[in-house]
């Protein structure tokens, strides 16, 4: 697998990754996420003109994952990675997660940050395997404290959700 810059012409395949890969919250019961549609094209593209847009490819180039970040608070923020179902379960995610993290240490950026659901298997758990560690309220940053009111104004909050710092 390889991790390259995501194309403008490949902002839709982000939307119909992001479309397969929620359609596991339906079988835990989080059907509201399942059908929470992605962000839309503009947004997207926003990401990718700033260069924080990163996609796994298969051997014929073709986009089976992404990342997208954000910085927020002189750390770069995950804002989304998701993984094809198809690709699932082969490492692609932490693979694109420690791109980020390449990049965030050669610019002197101190830590990686999200926010997440915190009993979702392939949420928090997982990311605490990965190097992430969740936050105390106090430890919150002002630009998480906002992420996460959004995410509250969203009706995220009827699930548990934390937020997670990487240091580097």
């Amino acid at each position: 697998m390889r991790i390259r810059a995501v194309q403008v012409n490949e902002l839709p395949i982000l939307q119909d990754v992001e479309r397969a890969a929620g359609h596991r919250f339906r079988d835990i019961g989080m059907p509201e996420i399942a059908d929470d549609e992605p962000l839309p094209l503009g947004e997207l593209a926003r990401y990718q003109h700033a260069g924080l847009a990163w996609g796994a490819v298969n051997d014929a180039d073709f986009l089976v994952a992404y990342l997208i970040a954000d910085r927020v608070d002189g750390n770069l923020h995950v804002e989304q990675v998701s993984v094809h179902p198809d690709s699932a379960r082969r490492g692609i995610g932490r693979l694109l997660l420690d791109h980020l993290a390449d990049r965030a240490t050669r610019e002197g950026v101190p830590a990686l940050t999200l926010t997440t659901f915190a009993e979702v298997p392939w949420n928090a758990p997982y990311y605490t395997r990965c190097g992430f560690r969740i936050l105390d309220d106090d430890e919150r940053t002002p630009g998480l404290r906002q992420i996460r009111q959004h995410e509250a104004a969203h009706g995220l909050d009827r699930w548990p959700r934390v937020c997670m710092r990487r240091a580097l």
